[in-house]
């Protein structure tokens, strides 16, 4: 006795449906190795009483991970570069800032980064090397700009993004 067409379309479509979700499952547990995030600059000119925070968690201190600064800016930035005051604070500690002079562009090649019309953005790599954060927990972030201009006009966002290697 021979099975039916519809029968065997059937029983194909059960034995792949547990399949199916299994490897659904099992993508959509995956880590997110990355965390980013910016805030929009009011009126795209940033005052230095007007610091950009956020907090990241780190679960896993046995891994390395690279720290970007994110900034988008105009066309119309009159300066090659930008100081920064980065602060970083790790869980039950101080917050350990340092000023950071970030290169946007030259003369000579134009702006870093990648560019749409008259808008830029930049992503700095700010710890040479991977570095391991020693402690699993909330971290707190800060930056600030210190540029002589303030408001510093043409500064679209700022951020961070944190990738684990």
């Amino acid at each position: 006795m021979s099975k039916s067409p519809a029968y065997n379309n059937m029983v194909q479509r059960w034995f792949l449906l547990p399949v199916v979700g299994c490897l659904l499952f099992l993508f959509s547990c995956r880590q997110n190795d990355l965390f980013e995030k910016s805030a929009v600059i009011p009126k795209y000119e940033w005052r230095s009483d007007f610091p950009v925070t956020g907090h990241f968690i780190i679960t896993d201190t046995s891994s390395a991970y690279s720290i970007y600064l994110v900034l988008r800016h105009t066309d119309a930035y009159k300066y090659n570069n930008i100081w920064l005051r980065i602060g970083l604070q790790a869980p039950g500690d101080t917050l350990f800032s340092q000023r950071v002079d970030i290169k946007l562009g030259d003369d000579a090649r134009g702006w870093e980064g990648s560019g749409m019309n008259d808008i830029w953005e930049l992503r700095k790599l700010l710890n040479g090397e991977p570095k391991r954060f020693r402690q699993a927990g909330k971290y707190y972030f800060s930056i600030s700009q210190i540029m002589r201009d303030d408001p510093l006009p043409h500064i679209m966002s700022a951020g961070l993004r944190i990738e684990k290697r």
